[in-house]
């Protein structure tokens, strides 16, 4: 084994589209691979300052859409390019919203899988460094296409893309190797 030091490199991520409201009720979405579930019902995203955080701050919401192989581009996208710079920013990207039945924040349509959030808290050092958005997930929704029988993701059907920091590529998720909380039974 290779010592690679302290640096998380080789750490596949989903990639999260956050979206929010300004203070003029426009959507807007960022691209953000720091993040992740925390809790059952919470997640954690590590950003810097933004619009997005802007938005945030503002509206106590959020939504984490998570990015899919077919809109990879779009995606990457909104995480090039600031909503203070590009006003046009969510069309550009083919993107369409509605408004959240459940927080004040967007909810893509394009995307097939998203969280809906409430703003529990922000953990950091200060306004400069990287924060910790904390939401709790107080919704989930789902097109249809990407579920199975049982109402349940079906990753034949949807297909997310995760970030890899070390190359800055996404990448498809593969096939299913095993089944969690069962196939360690095996060795019992």
């Amino acid at each position: 084994m290779k010592n690679l030091g302290p640096k998380p490199m080789i750490y596949p991520m989903p990639v999260l589209i956050l979206a929010s409201y300004d203070k003029d009720g426009k959507a807007n979405a960022m691209n953000a691979a720091w993040g992740g579930i925390v809790e059952a019902d919470q997640i954690c995203i590590s950003l810097s300052k933004h619009q997005t955080t802007d938005n945030i701050d503002l509206n106590k919401a959020f939504t984490v859409s998570i990015a899919d192989v077919e809109h990879t581009v779009a995606c990457d996208y909104v995480g090039l390019v600031s909503g203070k710079d590009e006003p046009e920013k969510m069309k550009k990207a083919g993107f369409t919203t509605r408004k959240s039945e459940f927080v004040n924040a967007p909810v893509i349509n394009e995307l097939p899988l998203c969280l809906e959030c409430e703003l529990l808290r922000i953990d950091g050092e200060s306004a400069k460094d990287e924060m910790h958005y904390i939401g709790k997930i107080v919704n989930i929704c789902a097109d249809e296409k990407i579920l199975d029988g049982s109402g349940n993701v079906d990753l034949t059907k949807f297909h997310p893309i995760c970030y890899d920091p070390s190359g800055h590529g996404y990448y498809e998720l593969g096939k299913k190797v095993g089944q969690a909380f069962a196939d360690g039974k095996q060795l019992m």
